[in-house]
């Protein structure tokens, strides 16, 4: 592997940015996981404790299976609104100490309502820990509402008119989750229908586990703004056009894509390639809690295995700003936050 090491290099965790892919319960601290556990009485299988991070490879049904387990195990955990409310206040202050100005947590309230009321129930009380831990922290924080291609297209509706219910809100976004194997793009276009009418930014997954007849998908049934991955759209070039064009921005997860086996190795993930066809990139970590590294770890891959100048980290970060859905006054304050990083010599204090 190529390491690319430059001496007096900008701080990356000073260079402001805005995250737009991690999921919720996905975000946890390990710390938190463990503690919580403890206190509600929850069995933790060792690839959460002493084996932490788990060695994962979910590019077979088998191993999207085990990765999907640990994921529900870890929700578990989340037992009662103070558990909630702390999960959201210490990503906020993870983001805050990383350089983010901005966040989009990206949440399915399905997974989570049995335990907390209802649907409704659990979307509010996720949008007032979002309004808590911004005050506290400055991270601006947008909530995306995401349905599961694993259950059926009406639970998609039934969750979009949630997000729309909450636009304007906290609610910024639809995604949709989970393995793209197992539902087609276009058996939930009706639910993104429904979310872009209601102003809502559509952000579906795609292009990870499937290539790129599954971002186009995304593209032609969902009017995706923003794609999830999208990492298989450099196997085709007239895609990357397309997609560049029309100013599609890429959430790339490069820990996460090495750690479910979509790639075998860092080098492998096409940022470059992505980067230089134009085609806008937002770096994300995904799951931190499953992956063991947050934001700051995607744009240090990007500099020390890439190659990346910190001219072109400045537009990466650039890149995730304009994608988010962020304010005006709040994108245009870290796009001059950005310049600011960039005019500071390295080595500077």
């Amino acid at each position: 592997m190529r390491l690319y090491l430059r001496m007096e290099a900008r701080p990356i965790a000073a260079l402001p940015k805005t995250h737009l892919h991690v999921h919720f319960t996905g975000s946890m601290r390990h710390t938190t996981l463990v503690d919580l556990a403890r206190r509600h009485n929850v069995h933790l299988p060792d690839a959460l404790v002493e084996e932490w991070p788990p060695r994962l490879h979910a590019t077979d049904e088998r191993g999207w299976f085990r990765f999907q387990r640990l994921y529900d195990i870890a929700r578990s955990v989340l037992r009662d609104e103070e558990d909630v409310r702390r999960l959201v206040r210490e990503t906020a202050e993870d983001e805050a100490a990383e350089g983010s100005g901005w966040l989009e947590i990206q949440v399915d309230p399905s997974g989570y309502a049995a335990r907390f009321d209802g649907l409704t129930a659990f979307t509010e009380l996720v949008l007032d820990a979002v309004r808590v831990a911004s005050s506290a922290t400055g991270v601006g924080i947008g909530v995306i509402i995401a349905a599961n291609r694993t259950r059926h297209p009406l639970d998609a509706r039934t969750l979009a008119r949630l997000a729309v219910q909450y636009a304007g809100r906290g609610v910024v976004g639809f995604g949709l989750s989970n393995d793209e194997r197992r539902g087609r793009a276009y058996d939930f276009d009706a639910a993104f229908r429904i979310a872009k009418r209601g102003g809502l930014l559509s952000a579906p997954h795609g292009g990870e586990l499937l290539g790129p007849s599954s971002v186009r998908a995304c593209l032609d049934a969902l009017g995706a703004d923003r794609i999830g991955h999208g990492v298989r759209s450099a196997d085709d070039p007239s895609l990357l056009a397309a997609l560049a064009e029309r100013g599609v921005t890429l959430e790339v997860c490069p820990s996460s894509n090495v750690g479910l086996g979509v790639f075998a190795t860092p080098p492998d993930v096409p940022v470059r390639k992505i980067f230089e066809a134009g085609v806008p990139i937002a770096l994300g970590a995904d799951d931190p809690l499953l992956f063991g590294s947050r934001l700051t770890r995607q744009y240090e891959l990007a500099r020390e295995v890439h190659g990346f100048t910190d001219t072109e980290l400045a537009e990466l970060a650039r890149c995730s700003i304009r994608g988010s859905a962020a304010p005006s006054d709040v994108q245009k304050r870290l796009l001059d936050d950005v310049d600011t990083w960039l005019r500071t010599p390295p080595g500077s204090s």
